[in-house]
């Protein structure tokens, strides 16, 4: 920008802009790019942020490992780790090694320490980001777990739910273009939405919105982890995908997973097959992907957006998911809403949650109110 654009935008005068630009100057987050075009009359000079100034750390928590990024301040990735191993439980170990592998990532890359602002933390289930607590893992001390954790990592952090941060990720850099009102599924071991609505995040009261997974909509007797029973997760998740496999390999049904213990097997294992084309984990995924339509049914039935996003591990499976999702929807939705909204498949795929989480974090440190 210029002064005058600074001036523009701020509501302050020059000198005063000026004034602030020198200290920032002074203090290395700002740089003088110098004279720009100008139609008439003296050029001006352009200022911008010293990239190198901030960074901004997102943290991807999973059932089974961690995905970590590292981006600056234009919104660049510079450093990425995938699948670091980690077994996410509700216990003081799980926390600290938590911590641990943070810290750890953190030595790693080639930025101090100092150099990051601020990390964001996604974690699945209840999160309220604004006062920093998570209801649904590690909720056994007084203080907000956001506290907890800038305690033991000496750092801000930011607490945010993963279905959210993901859809965040997908709405400022992945499929979405022009839409402004667009659910992002997340399809993972348990389910999510994250709801954007006129271009903004949508989060509830409480923070809560988009506890998907645990829609009412079967009438069974399977407890959903939830404590309730007849969740739509008891029989469209990756939880319900794994058990039906194991109930069916005892059956005897075949499967290139059939030499394996049924106990060790994880979503991954399934996921993979079906990729590989295995028929007993493609039957199953159709199964999974038509209830599963049903309950997306639901959703475009009440919110009518412009866009639904499929991510998460099962969306991996690419057309086996898609497709009977989108069968699904023709049958249980109302055709003049359906109509008017695209299924799409994520574009950041396993990305899409870090770079969620590092955008978060930068809006929440650089915002003016």
């Amino acid at each position: 920008c210029t002064i005058a654009d600074l001036c523009a935008e701020l509501g302050l005068s020059a000198p005063k802009v000026n004034n602030l630009l020198s200290d920032l100057i002074a203090d290395d987050l700002v740089q003088d790019f110098g004279k720009v075009e100008s139609r008439g009359g003296r050029k001006p000079n352009m200022y911008g942020l010293v990239l190198a100034s901030g960074f901004f750390l997102g943290v991807d928590v999973k059932e089974s490992y961690l995905n970590f990024g590292l981006m600056d301040l234009q919104k660049n990735l510079i450093h990425y780790v995938e699948k670091q191993a980690y077994r996410l439980e509700n216990n003081q170990d799980s926390l600290d090694d938590l911590c641990a592998l943070i810290n750890a990532f953190i030595a790693s890359v080639p930025v101090s320490k100092d150099k990051i602002l601020g990390v964001g933390i996604n974690l699945s289930g209840r999160i309220n980001y604004a006062t920093g607590y998570s209801y649904s893992f590690f909720n056994f001390n007084e203080e907000p777990l956001s506290k907890i954790m800038e305690n033991s990592l000496g750092l801000r952090i930011f607490l945010e739910n993963d279905s959210r941060a993901m859809a965040y990720g997908e709405f400022s850099s992945g499929v979405v273009h022009e839409e402004k009102n667009v659910l992002f599924l997340n399809m993972d071991y348990g389910l999510g939405v994250g709801i954007m609505i006129n271009s903004q995040l949508y989060y509830g009261k409480s923070g809560f919105a988009g506890e998907f997974g645990h829609i009412p909509i079967f009438n069974n007797e399977i407890i959903c982890r939830c404590g309730k029973r007849g969740c739509l997760e008891t029989e469209a998740s990756g939880w319900a995908l794994k058990r039906m496999f194991k109930e069916k390999l005892r059956e005897g049904s075949s499967s290139i997973l059939s030499n394996m213990d049924p106990e060790g097997l994880s979503l991954k294992d399934i996921i993979s097959a079906a990729i590989n084309d295995d028929v007993l984990a493609i039957e199953l995924i159709a199964i999974l992907g038509e209830k599963l339509g049903r309950g997306i049914a639901i959703l475009i039935n009440i919110f009518n957006p412009e866009l639904v996003i499929l991510g998460g591990s099962l969306a991996t499976t690419g057309e086996y998911i898609r497709l009977p999702i989108k069968s699904s929807l023709n049958k249980y939705s109302l055709s003049l809403v359906n109509n008017d909204t695209h299924l799409k498949m994520s574009k950041l795929g396993e990305k899409s949650g870090v770079i969620g989480a590092c955008l978060l974090v930068r809006n929440r440190l650089l915002s003016l109110n």
